[in-house]
């Protein structure tokens, strides 16, 4: 699993590991069951505190997308990707509305913008 934080961003570097996890579940790339990397593991890699990424996994259960299950780790959640999809496609929409606002476009163009995106994955 590959997961990349920017702690100059302004979306906290929390939000920015569960949203990634969740676009990883929603994209099938974390399959039911899969077992997200130990909190002590996953901080190190990303060089954050651990209560940071226990934060981030605590936010994506109580999303309905991962359940920990003690010492036999955090694993993805069977019921959990309706939820995860519902929430991804509401944070895409809320990025693409600030995209726009920053960029002092109308709706219109945003509306357009995103259906020749939505044509080219045809």
């Amino acid at each position: 699993m590959i997961l990349r934080v920017d702690p100059s961003a302004a979306l906290p570097v929390i939000e920015q590991i569960r949203r990634q996890i969740t676009r990883l579940v929603v994209s099938g790339q974390l399959e039911i069951g899969a077992q997200l990397p130990p909190i002590r593991q996953l901080a190190a890699d990303l060089d954050l505190a651990k209560g940071t990424v226990a934060k981030a996994y605590e936010l994506l259960e109580r999303d309905g997308v991962v359940e920990t299950k003690g010492r036999h780790g955090t694993l993805i959640r069977s019921g959990g990707i309706p939820v995860a999809k519902s929430n991804a496609l509401e944070q895409a929409a809320d990025q693409l509305a600030v995209v726009g606002h920053q960029l002092g476009v109308d709706l219109e163009d945003v509306v357009t913008a995103l259906g020749m995106a939505w044509d080219r994955l045809n």
